[in-house]
C-alpha cells in the first residue's frame, strides 16, 4: 500500500513563501516588503539585511549550507554559482553563519563566460545579477546538499540584460501599464495593476537510461540523429490518454512530490500522442513565477528520471515518425482586483471591453506575427514546426466559430447583433448527463487559439525557455494597447463619446487585421496559398527568424518600452546565428563519429560474414542467390554510406572555417543538413537488413516501447 502525501502541507515547504516572510519578519519590515514587491522601488539596505537574516536562518534550519544567485542567461538554462554562509571565525575559533542584504541584493558572476552576442568581450569580466524580489526564494537539495536558491536577473556592467528574466519584468511592466490605460477608461479605477498570467503546458519523452547511454545521438545532441522507424508508431492512436505504465507512474509520482515542494502547481499528467512521450500541466500564475517554475519543471524532470534508471529527453524532436514535443503557453491578463481582461463573459457581442482587448490583440498578432513567430524558434523547433504534428510556421489567430461571427458582425455591419450559442450536447444515453456545450470547437492546428478566457501560444518548444516568447507576447500587446489608449484619450479630449470612440476603434482594428484570423486546417497546403495571399509571413527555420529581432520595427517596438535597446537586439540575434551554427556543428560531428566509429564497421563486419556465407552455400553445392543479392545490397548502401560521410565530413569542415555567423548559420541550415540528412537514409536502411546481433545501438523501438 502506497504511503500517504499531505499535498497541502508537502506544497512550497522549501520555499520562502510570503507567509514565512510575515512569520519571521517584524510587521513593518514586512510591509516595507511587500510595498516593494507590488510597487516597485528599493529596499533600504537596512531593511534588506533584516530579510537575509531571516531568509538564511529560514534555509539553515532546513539543511542549507549554501546560497546561490539564481539566473538564466542566454543559455536557455538556469545558473548558479554556490557561495557557503560561513564567514571569518571569531576570536574563539568558532564557525558563524552570516548573510548580508548586499549579499541578498546584489551577485557578480563572470559576464564574459556566458553568451552575450558581443555585449561583453572576454577581457570584460563583470556582470551583476539583482535580487528578483517577484519570485520567491526556495531550496534545492541534490548531492551538493541544500541550497538557498535566490531568483534574480543578470545584466553586464553597463547595463544591458544578458539573461531572459531582465526583459521579461520589462515588458511586465510595460504591459501592465498600457494595460491599465484601457482599463481605467472603462472605469476601473480600483485596478492598480495588469499581471500577464501563464500556464506552460511541458511535453516530455521518457526512454531507458541505459539504452540511451549508448546511443551518442541522444547524449551529444538530445535527439536521434539515425534510426529507422519501429514497426508499429503511433498510427493506432493507443498511447494518448493511455493507461500510465508502473514505471511510468512511479516516476511520475516522484516528479509530483518534488515539484510540489518546490511550489510548483503541477496539476495534470499524462501519456501523450506518440510512445514514451508525456506532458505535465500546472495551474496558472504571473509570467515571471511561471518562467522560474518552468525552469524547475524541466531540471527537475531530468533529475527525477534519473533516480528511475530513466532520461528525460526535452528536445522537440528526439525520434523521426512520431510527434515532437512542443510547450503550450497559455497567457491571458488580469488585474489585481480580479478581472480576467479576456474572459469574454456570456455575452461577448456585448461586452465592449473584451472586444476592444481582443481587437487590439487581433492587431499585435498581425503586425508582429514575425517577431512572435520568431520568440518559439530554436534548433529543435525546426524539425516540428509544420510537420503535421504541431502548428505550421505561419502565425494566425484561432478564436472559434462564436467569437468568428462576431467579428465578422462588427467588420461588416459595425454592430454584432447575435450571438451563436452552444446548444445542448446529447449523448443518446438514459443514464447519461445532457450538458450546455462550448460555443466552439479547439482548433490543434492554429498557433494561437483562443480557448475560454486565454490565448493559446502553442508554437513553443518543449526545450525551449518560455521567457522570450512571453516577453514578446506582452511587448506587441502593450504597443497595442498604447495606441488605443493613445486614440481613445484624444478623441474623447476632442468632445467625441467614449461609447462611440470605442465602437468605431474597434471596427478599425478588426478590419484591418481580419486578415490574421485562420479557424481552418493550419496543416493544409490550401492554407500556405492563402496565407501567402493575405500577406502572412511564412518563415520556415530559425535562422530565417532571427532577423527579424533587429528590423526597424522591432527596434522602435522595444525601445519604446524600454524593455530591449538595439544592441540588446542585436546581440541577440548574433547569439541565434551562433546557437544555430554550434548546434548543427555538434550533431554533425557526431553523426560522422557514430558512423565512422559505430556503424560502418558494423556493416563491414556484417559483409564479411555475408560473403563467407555465400561462399560455404556455394561450397556445399546449394543456390546462394539470395545470400548474394542481400550482399549486393549491403554492399550498395554500404557504398552510399561512406560517400555521404565524406561528404558530410567535408562540409563540416568548410562551415567551420566560415567567419560570419549568418552565414555560417545559414550554410549550417542549406548544406550541412542536407548532407547530414543524405549520410542518415542509407545508414537507417542498413538498419533494416543488418542483424540485429551486430547493429551497435539500441533502435527505435527499443528506445520508445521498451521503458
Amino acid at each position: 500500500m502506497s504511503e500517504t502525501i499531505n499535498v497541502e502541507e508537502l506544497f512550497a515547504s522549501r520555499v520562502f513563501t510570503l507567509g514565512k516572510m510575515k512569520e519571521r519578519l517584524t510587521r513593518q519590515v514586512f510591509a516595507e516588503v511587500k510595498r516593494v514587491m507590488e510597487q516597485g522601488g528599493e529596499l533600504p539596505l537596512s531593511t534588506a539585511d533584516v530579510v537575509a537574516k531571516a531568509m538564511k536562518d529560514w534555509a539553515v534550519e532546513n539543511g542549507a549550507t549554501h546560497y546561490t544567485h539564481w539566473f538564466q542567461p542566454l543559455t536557455g538554462i538556469t545558473a548558479e554559482k554556490h557561495d557557503a554562509f560561513v564567514s571569518h571565525p571569531d576570536s574563539e575559533g568558532r564557525m558563524l553563519m552570516e548573510f548580508s542584504g548586499k549579499e541578498l541584493i546584489k551577485g557578480e558572476p563572470d559576464a564574459s563566460s556566458f553568451p552575450s552576442g558581443g555585449l561583453r568581450a572576454t577581457f570584460e569580466a563583470r556582470g551583476y545579477t539583482a535580487w528578483d524580489m517577484t519570485s520567491p526564494a526556495f531550496l534545492k537539495e541534490d548531492a551538493t546538499g541544500v541550497i538557498l536558491c535566490i531568483p534574480t536577473a543578470f545584466c553586464s556592467y553597463t547595463g544591458e540584460a544578458l539573461d531572459k528574466k531582465t526583459p521579461l519584468l520589462r515588458s511586465m511592466e510595460a504591459v501592465s501599464q498600457q494595460a491599465l490605460r484601457i482599463v481605467h477608461l472603462f472605469g476601473n479605477r480600483e485596478a492598480t495593476k495588469v499581471v500577464p498570467s501563464v500556464g506552460a503546458e511541458q511535453e516530455y519523452f521518457l526512454v531507458d537510461r541505459e539504452k540511451y547511454l549508448q546511443r551518442e545521438d541522444l547524449i551529444f545532441a538530445g535527439r536521434t540523429l539515425f534510426g529507422a522507424p519501429a514497426p508499429k508508431g503511433q498510427e493506432l492512436e493507443d498511447h494518448y490518454f493511455g493507461t500510465i505504465r508502473e514505471r511510468i507512474g512511479a516516476y511520475m509520482k516522484d516528479l509530483n512530490i518534488e515539484l510540489w515542494k518546490l511550489g510548483v502547481t503541477a496539476k495534470t499528467q499524462h501519456n501523450e500522442a506518440a510512445p514514451a512521450q508525456h506532458e505535465l500541466a500546472p495551474i496558472y500564475e504571473s509570467a515571471n513565477i511561471a518562467v522560474d517554475h518552468n525552469q524547475l519543471v524541466m531540471e527537475t524532470m531530468k533529475k527525477v528520471a534519473g533516480r528511475h534508471g530513466l532520461t528525460c529527453l526535452l528536445h522537440e524532436k528526439p525520434f523521426a515518425g512520431v510527434n515532437g514535443s512542443g510547450k503550450h503557453d497559455n497567457w491571458s491578463l488580469c488585474t489585481d482586483n480580479g478581472v480576467n481582461l479576456l474572459d469574454p463573459g456570456d455575452t461577448p457581442n456585448a461586452n465592449i471591453q473584451f472586444l476592444l482587448v481582443l481587437a487590439c490583440i487581433m492587431r499585435a498578432v498581425d503586425t508582429h506575427a514575425d517577431l512572435l513567430r520568431q520568440s518559439a524558434s530554436d534548433v529543435g523547433n525546426d524539425h516540428r514546426l509544420g510537420a503535421h504534428e504541431a502548428p505550421p510556421a505561419i502565425i494566425s489567430m484561432f478564436l472559434g466559430e462564436q467569437l468568428d461571427d462576431v467579428v465578422k458582425q462588427l467588420v461588416e455591419t459595425g454592430e454584432a447583433a447575435h450571438l451563436i450559442e452552444g446548444g445542448k450536447l446529447e449523448t443518446g444515453v438514459s443514464t447519461l448527463p445532457d450538458f450546455e456545450k462550448d460555443a466552439t470547437d479547439r482548433n490543434r492546428t492554429s498557433p494561437f487559439a483562443f480557448t475560454g478566457n486565454k490565448f493559446e501560444f502553442r508554437t513553443v518548444g518543449s526545450a525551449d525557455s518560455i521567457a522570450s516568447p512571453n516577453t514578446t507576447l506582452n511587448a506587441i500587446v502593450a504597443e497595442a494597447f498604447c495606441e488605443a489608449a493613445d486614440t481613445l484619450e484624444q478623441e474623447t479630449a476632442q468632445g467625441k463619446e467614449f461609447e462611440l470612440a470605442v465602437h468605431d476603434l474597434i471596427k478599425e482594428y478588426m478590419t484591418r487585421h481580419q486578415r490574421i484570423i485562420f479557424n481552418g486546417d493550419g496543416y493544409s497546403k490550401e492554407w500556405v496559398k492563402e496565407a501567402e495571399r493575405r500577406g502572412l509571413p511564412n518563415i520556415g527555420s530559425m535562422v530565417e527568424a532571427a532577423g527579424t529581432l533587429t528590423t526597424d520595427k522591432a527596434i522602435r517596438l522595444f525601445e519604446k518600452f524600454g524593455i530591449f535597446n538595439r544592441a540588446e537586439l542585436e546581440s541577440r540575434e548574433e547569439i541565434l546565428y551562433e546557437t544555430y551554427a554550434k548546434t548543427i556543428n555538434i550533431e554533425a560531428l557526431t553523426m560522422i563519429n557514430m558512423a565512422n566509429k559505430k556503424y560502418i564497421p558494423a556493416v563491414v563486419g556484417y559483409t564479411r560474414t555475408l560473403a563467407d556465407t555465400v561462399i560455404a552455400v556455394r561450397e556445399a553445392g546449394a543456390d546462394a542467390t539470395v545470400q548474394a543479392e542481400l550482399l549486393g545490397e549491403v554492399n550498395v548502401l554500404l557504398a552510399a554510406a561512406r560517400k555521404a560521410l565524406k561528404e558530410l565530413e567535408r562540409v563540416t569542415a568548410e562551415a567551420g572555417a566560415m567567419q560570419d555567423a549568418r552565414a555560417q548559420a545559414f550554410f549550417y541550415k542549406d548544406t550541412v543538413k542536407e548532407a547530414m540528412e543524405a549520410l542518415r537514409t542509407p545508414v537507417d536502411a542498413l538498419e533494416m537488413l543488418v542483424d540485429k546481433k551486430v547493429w551497435p545501438v539500441p533502435s527505435y523501438g527499443e528506445l520508445i516501447f521498451e521503458v
